[in-house]
């Protein structure tokens, strides 16, 4: 039999002296090594051929070129090289025109630069997301870039990463023609004639100096990045990228794709960039479950939320904003009043700060209702519970849902800490529970836990999954335990940090090695932020199963005996004055802590920063170990996602697990035993982790299985 050679990933026609190069590398037209070498290949066949006045090159299928092949991120790199690709482009003596639709992102829109002009249709995006994975445009991106567009507008793109559209490109001068129409190879072609009909000269990007002529104006452009750049800690590539936009200011061109060269190899050898490209993948790996590849998601449209509170009314919000119907059922009019109101402040927020129109905010609103009759619900596709966090009170709300809810219906809790398969069981279909918890504010936080308990069929969890999508959310699959994976891990971590407060460390110190470390926040912080009322109603529930061998630290409970719950009272282990969301410390605390210490008898002694990281990292780590081995997460890359996306973990350090494998899980595991010799019964090293270390794995082996 014949077999078939596939069609190669670049594909060449000429036509009437102009040569079409087309990408055909689906499903996005990623710069593998056969691209590269393929669009090398055609630019050295069409150079040579006197026949072909201008070349056009564009992509098949949905986009120009999304950027580089992730397939091949932490292989051996292939020639030729991107840069080198890019500068037998821009070297060409014949016209080359980027013809650019869909995705024009990183290396794609480096290709687009290195071209000599750049058309593109209305709907095209552009951008150069490389900061997002701790790198910077390393295909002269940083030097190109500015040359044409000048060093404020380049800083924007580079800096965050966003993606602009043709009308903002054209604006700015990255593109020079928009496309009358969705034809892009058509429209290149028409392009490439048009150009040479006028006489066009081959333009080299990297031979423009307008946009940087005002030195001044480009030199205020960059200490004002330089400064912001500095303010956010920790980050490595952005003071590269302004470092490399100087460059393009003050080098010359083949100076300043040395300097850039030179500063990409130092983030590519950053452990940041492992970090982030672990957090990549993870984020695209966590959308895969079990019941997501087993089964199609319940279609919906019509949502219903329970409870009109801060996470009621944050959840509603979500919803809107993914443009579904809502209904909120509150247990009276004062009650539902008070919740629509809370919905409706987010979005005169986002009128005041322009982002939003009055009318925009009227037709989103047409799309919400309210009721204090569950019957309300009675066409609703999900409802998703959000009420105090008590057993009995869910209970009732379930039974509820379960009298006039149609059938299959998904039945939601966004419960933190409760058991889910005990809600599951008290209904007459325990197949459509499932637990979706929600981070509060659950409009702006990313991450969305599926709980799946024992009796949930897999198109429910399927559609958890098509709802986090809908909404943009990060999913994570969890399995039912105490809770779940992020709460859970709090739990010891912050155990962890109370125990060292007792020690004599003091929860200021404690706060200040958690940002140190790359958190927005410590945890006394985020205690005051949340409200210490809720973890202190979690702690007296646990308390009649609590190990009586175990330490118990009372500090916590003795501020919320006063009533300071943190910053809706006032004062929490902070004090916060009149309407300021930022705390200073206070003695009384401190006084407080002192007098519990000499209670449990403990002469407090001090922690340098790096003892104290050493134990809040471990006890993370070592808490994750052992979700992962119960199988409440997946893999070690789904507490990395939570911890992440809802408790604030530097995503440049990738999430715990990953930091566990850039540190070496012997060092942790050997720190975790130095510390168990003073507390056996909470340094008890996971299993998993004890295993690991002994078979000279690490947990993103794990990952892989």
């Amino acid at each position: 039999m014949e077999s078939t050679a596939a069609a190669p990933v670049v594909q060449t026609t000429v036509s009437d002296h102009i040569a079409l190069v087309t990408i055909a590398n689906p499903p996005v037209n990623a710069l593998s090594a056969a691209v590269r070498q393929g669009l090398q290949q055609a630019i050295t066949a069409l150079s040579g051929n006197a026949d072909v006045h201008a070349i056009v090159i564009t992509g098949s299928g949905a986009n120009f070129i999304a950027g580089a092949d992730i397939r091949e991120f932490g292989l051996p790199p292939q020639e030729p090289s991107l840069p080198d690709v890019c500068l037998q482009i821009e070297a060409a003596d014949k016209l080359v025109i980027a013809a650019i639709h869909g995705a024009t992102l990183g290396g794609g829109l480096e290709i687009a630069l290195a071209a000599h002009y750049r058309v593109a249709v209305e709907t095209a995006k552009l951008g150069l997301p490389e900061v997002a994975l701790g790198l910077l445009p390393g295909a002269g991106g940083t030097q190109r870039t500015p040359r044409l567009i000048g060093a404020q507008a380049a800083l924007d793109l580079m800096l965050s990463g966003r993606h602009a559209g043709a009308k903002e490109a054209l604006r700015m001068g990255l593109i020079d023609h928009i496309a009358t129409s969705n034809d892009i190879a058509a429209e290149g072609v028409a392009y490439a004639r048009s150009l040479l009909a006028d006489g066009a000269p081959v333009r080299r990007s990297g031979e423009q100096t307008a946009a940087l002529a005002d030195r001044t104006a480009q030199q205020a452009a960059l200490d004002a990045a330089r400064a912001d750049v500095a303010k956010k800690k920790g980050l490595f590539s952005p003071a590269k990228i302004v470092d490399c936009v100087q460059a393009a200011l003050d080098q010359p061109f083949a100076q300043g794709l040395a300097t850039e060269r030179e500063l990409f190899v130092q983030c590519l050898n950053s452990p940041q960039r492992a970090g982030l490209v672990h957090a990549f993948f993870a984020e695209r790996e966590v959308t895969k479950s079990p019941e997501t590849q087993s089964s199609q998601p319940r279609p919906f449209q019509k949502v219903g939320v329970i409870g009109g509170g801060t996470m009621g009314a944050g959840i509603a919000v979500a919803l809107l904003d993914g443009g579904l119907q809502v209904t909120m059922i509150e247990r009276d009019d004062a009650a539902l009043a008070l919740g629509q109101s809370r919905v409706a402040k987010v979005y005169d927020g986002l009128i005041k700060k322009g982002r939003l129109s009055e009318e925009g905010k009227a037709a989103i609103l047409t799309r919400f209702n309210g009721s204090t009759a569950y019957d309300a619900l009675a066409d609703a596709d999900i409802v998703v519970e959000a009420v105090f966090e008590d057993m009995g009170v869910k209970k009732a709300v379930f039974a509820e849902l379960d009298r006039v809810c149609k059938k299959g219906a998904v039945l939601a809790t966004n419960t933190s800490y409760l058991d889910i398969d005990e809600i599951a069981r008290s209904v007459s279909r325990p197949q459509d529970v499932v637990g979706l918890h929600f981070f509060s504010p659950a409009n702006i936080m990313k991450l969305l836990e599926i709980v799946v308990p024992a009796q949930v069929s897999a198109d429910v969890v399927a559609t958890g999954f098509a709802l986090a999508k809908k909404l943009k959310k990060v999913p994570v699959r969890a399995g039912v335990c105490d809770g779940f994976i992020g709460n859970r891990i709090l739990a010891v971590y912050r155990q962890a940090a109370d125990y060292m407060m007792e020690d004599g460390a003091s929860p200021y110190e404690i706060d200040a090695m958690v940002r140190a470390f790359g958190y927005p926040m410590g945890p006394y912080e985020m205690s005051d932020l949340a409200g210490g009322d809720i973890g202190w109603a979690t702690r007296k529930r646990r308390a009649a199963t609590r190990d009586p061998k175990a330490r118990y630290v009372h500090m916590a409970d003795k501020l919320c005996e006063r009533g300071w719950f943190g910053q809706k009272t006032g004062r929490g282990w902070y004090i916060y004055e009149a309407g300021s969301r930022t705390g200073k410390t206070d003695p009384e605390v401190e006084a407080i802590v002192a007098e519990e210490r000499a209670k449990a008898g403990v002469t407090p002694r001090s922690f340098t920063r790096e003892e104290l990281e050493r134990r809040y990292v471990a006890a993370m780590v070592n808490e994750g170990a052992k979700v992962v081995a119960e199988g409440i997460a997946l893999r070690p890359l789904d507490v990395d996602v939570t911890l992440v996306h809802g408790y604030g973990f530097p995503r440049y350090k990738g999430g715990p697990m990953k930091y566990a494998d850039l540190v070496g899980l012997p060092q942790i595991l050997a720190d975790i035993q130095a510390f168990a010799k003073e507390d056996p019964l909470f340094w008890q090293p996971a299993p998993l982790l004890v295993q690991l270390v002994a078979e000279g794995k690490n947990f993103d082996s794990l990952n892989q299985a």
